[in-house]
């Protein structure tokens, strides 16, 4: 589905570093900066230097990329304040993409890898992480999940289901994908037009599978499922960081 990687190209590193546990949801800033620094005193001293996967959901917040309309958020003003009284926080950050919404039962993933061992191209890395998403999917019963001409993302039933925004500098990749598991992941939605696509509607796991036998699973299970992908993906295995 993707290419396969150059054997003149093997990855600089064997290892990633994903969180093996249910991903933690992130809070305030100053409870973000105290969590982030016990989960790095708890990575091994061999890993630093390594390609690492990072894996968690957010607390609500509205994302906009380095060159984002900000007119796609109802109700903004040039206060950055949302006119339609959400609680939502906004943020500019440099990725790429218009913008969309990170909350709880959502599964984010941040790959920081350097593409130097993989491929040099933007254009495959992306149309990679695509496959990451749809073989997770799979995994969780989902049918019919594609890609859609000239678009990022995976749709399922014509609406998407996930969603992508990088940058890299020096070919070491930044930001990711996002994946919206259960309901909770949809409501914030209505307060944008999500990824500057008028008319399209976003959707979640949990309302698209068709094996009903297999709708107990967890956030913890769609995280292996994802990590299994990145696996199979990139050629490589992951180690815990716990």
């Amino acid at each position: 589905r993707v290419l396969e990687r150059s054997k003149k190209n093997p990855p600089l590193y064997g290892q990633f570093v994903p969180f093996d546990v249910e991903p933690p949801v992130l809070h305030s800033r100053g409870e973000n900066d105290k969590n982030m620094n016990n989960l790095v005193k708890r990575i091994p001293t061999s890993f630093p230097g390594c390609d690492s996967i990072i894996i968690l959901q957010h607390d609500p917040v509205y994302t906009l990329g380095t060159a984002s309309d900000p007119t796609f958020i109802h109700g903004y003003n040039t206060d950055g304040i949302n006119g339609d009284k959400s609680d939502v926080p906004i943020v500019r950050i440099e990725r790429g993409g218009e913008v969309t919404y990170h909350g709880p039962g959502q599964l984010v993933v941040y790959p920081i890898l350097d593409l130097r061992g993989y491929k040099q191209d933007v254009h495959w890395y992306m149309r990679a992480l695509e496959e990451v998403i749809l073989i997770a999917l799979e995994k969780a019963g989902i049918e019919g999940a594609s890609r859609e001409k000239n678009l990022t993302g995976v749709w399922v039933s014509n609406k998407k289901i996930a969603a992508l925004g990088i940058k890299t500098r020096r070919w070491v990749t930044m930001h990711g994908l996002a994946i919206n598991i259960d309901a909770r992941s949809l409501q914030n939605f209505k307060g944008i037009v999500p990824c500057g696509l008028e008319g399209r509607e976003v959707t979640c796991l949990r309302d698209e599978v068709s094996v009903i036998e297999e709708t107990s699973f967890s956030m913890k299970d769609v995280t292996i499922y994802v990590k299994e992908a990145l696996e199979q993906v990139f050629g490589v295995t992951l180690l815990s960081a716990l």
